[in-house]
């Protein structure tokens, strides 16, 4: 998440009580999408196209609520600043981690909700280089924008905040940054596996022939 909901405590927002209210049905929801994300990539590991098929749709949920979340949260911040955007000029962490990051997790969640549904498509309608081809790529650039998101979300620092929030904020930010990270090398591994094997594949197909 882009921001632990104690944490935007010190920038207020909206009526009374309504700000913290929909913070902890943002963090609700971003725990949800976690677990259904966890739950897909396990069903993955099955032998049963169904499973491995109902995996892929519950991981295409978790990445929609994380989208959505993350909207949420860049919404948020800028109502936060009543949609100045001229303030971000006085305030370096303001432009970066309130306005820019959120933006940045979006488009990468964006892109590998669209790598895992080419994926689902092939499942469907049977095997398609472009739709794989595009999907091997797209599932590294959009870890690769969420690491980006991750690693400046690490760097901010709130001054009022005292050291439990900052705790509870690192409990937060360093498992997301070392997810994003371990997806990122996930998606290059597969992507050099599949093309080794392709290459194999193609090798063993032509020479029969010069023989």
């Amino acid at each position: 998440m882009v921001k632990l909901s104690t944490a935007r405590d010190f920038r207020v927002y909206g009526p009374g009580g309504a700000g913290d209210k929909w913070e902890y049905i943002n963090a609700g929801l971003f725990l949800f999408s976690g677990i259904l994300l966890i739950g897909g990539f396990l069903a993955q590991f099955s032998s049963i196209t169904f499973h491995m098929k109902s995996g892929l749709a519950l991981v295409l949920i978790s990445l929609l609520i994380i989208s959505l979340v993350n909207v949420h949260d860049w919404i948020a911040h800028l109502a936060g600043i009543d949609w100045r955007l001229g303030l971000a000029e006085y305030d370096q962490q303001l432009a970066l981690v309130e306005i820019v990051l959120p933006v940045v997790h979006v488009v990468g969640s964006v892109l590998f909700f669209v790598a895992v549904l080419f994926f689902e498509i092939e499942m469907d309608r049977g095997y398609r280089y472009k739709l794989e081809k595009h999907g091997l790529n797209l599932l590294i650039a959009g870890p690769v924008l969420l690491l980006v998101g991750s690693i400046g979300n690490i760097c901010q620092v709130y001054d009022r905040s005292n050291w439990h929030v900052q705790i509870l904020q690192k409990c937060v930010q360093v498992p997301l940054l070392m997810g994003s990270f371990l997806f990122v090398v996930g998606g290059i591994v597969n992507l050099i596996e599949i093309r080794r094997s392709t290459d194999l594949s193609f090798k063993m197909l032509v020479s029969p022939q010069n023989s």
